[in-house]
């Protein structure tokens, strides 16, 4: 049984060189900032970098591999790994740094790991 295909009013795909190919990208790029709002997408390069205010995690070298010196600030992360990971005791160290630099947090424990004790021995 063949499926019958809606038509999203977006042209066909083509192989394109040079001149088109710029052309057919910024086509491509006004069609998902009509549908998704302005910076919806991105050219790599096209801003200078960002600089993100972060959350440090208590970890050096783990605020130096993240590239920003922690987690960013006012978004939502998520940790996750195998049981016994550390998963609850970097959000609590992440907790309690950012309450040490006046931050306000939420901790959604949805494992229902938190120890209250611990978390006060830690700075939260």
């Amino acid at each position: 049984m063949s499926k019958v295909r809606k038509n999203t009013g977006a042209a066909p795909v083509t192989n394109v060189d040079g001149e088109g190919r710029g052309k057919a990208l910024d086509l491509a790029l006004s069609q998902i900032e009509k549908q998704f709002g302005t910076g919806a997408v991105m050219k790599m390069g096209a801003k200078a970098s960002l600089a993100i205010e972060s959350v440090p995690t208590g970890a050096l070298a783990l605020d130096l591999a993240l590239g920003i010196g922690g987690l960013p600030r006012g978004r939502v992360v998520e940790i996750f790994g195998p049981e016994g990971s550390g998963k609850t005791t970097l959000a609590t160290h992440v907790v309690a740094e950012a309450q040490r630099n006046g931050g306000i947090c939420a901790y959604i424990d949805a494992e229902h790991a938190m120890d209250p004790i611990y978390a006060r021995a830690i700075g939260v």
